[in-house]
């Protein structure tokens, strides 16, 4: 059986990286990429897939993606996800273009709109992280996460110039819109240019 492995928050500046993998133990149909699909109709798959699956997801803070970087923390919970999965298939696909030096782990470009399994991964994650950064959006009132989900639109930055950054944050993901240099010497910054 093959095992679908995705991930969503990669790129935002705020909140969680969340990686879903899946094991599809019936057909469903309406899979695709995640970003595809309306908002309603991921969340109706959403719990199909929970229903009809094996799946595991990971949810890493910002806090850890800054003390060790994003590509060590993506690697990590591939790593859990195939060590929870593992009873129940004996192949991983990821959507992207790297392995992340996981020898059992094959990749594909486009997975997540061609492989039933990668979809279904991909809606868990996407989900799952939308409901987090909702769950968290009245906390931190400020930054309106239930309407960007912690990317860098123009109204969010401009409230961490406003507010500076929260707890939610990724301090290590610099902004070249705040005039943030990035320190060589850190090997989990990333530089975003909004």
């Amino acid at each position: 059986m093959l095992y679908g492995i995705d991930e969503a928050g990669r790129g935002p500046i705020a909140g969680p990286l969340v990686v879903s993998g899946v094991v599809l133990l019936e057909q469903i149909d309406g899979l695709n990429d995640s970003k595809i699909l309306s908002e309603k109709k991921r969340e109706k798959l959403f719990d199909e897939i929970k229903e009809k699956s094996k799946y595991h997801i990971v949810f890493t803070s910002a806090k850890t993606i800054d003390e060790i970087g994003l590509s060590a923390c993506l690697k990590n919970s591939i790593l859990e996800i195939i060590e929870k999965l593992k009873p129940y298939c004996d192949e991983f696909l990821m959507d992207g273009n790297t392995s992340f030096g996981i020898s059992s782990l094959k990749w594909k470009i486009k997975a997540d709109a061609t492989v039933p399994q990668v979809s279904a991964a991909s809606i868990l994650a996407k989900v799952s992280r939308d409901r987090y950064m909702y769950g968290i959006s009245e906390k931190y009132s400020k930054y309106n996460f239930e309407k960007h989900k912690g990317y860098g639109t123009k109204a969010h930055v401009e409230a961490i110039k406003e507010f500076g950054r929260s707890d939610e944050h990724r301090f290590s993901f610099k902004l070249k819109a705040l005039d943030e240099n990035i320190d060589n010497n850190l090997t989990s910054q990333a530089i975003i240019d909004f």
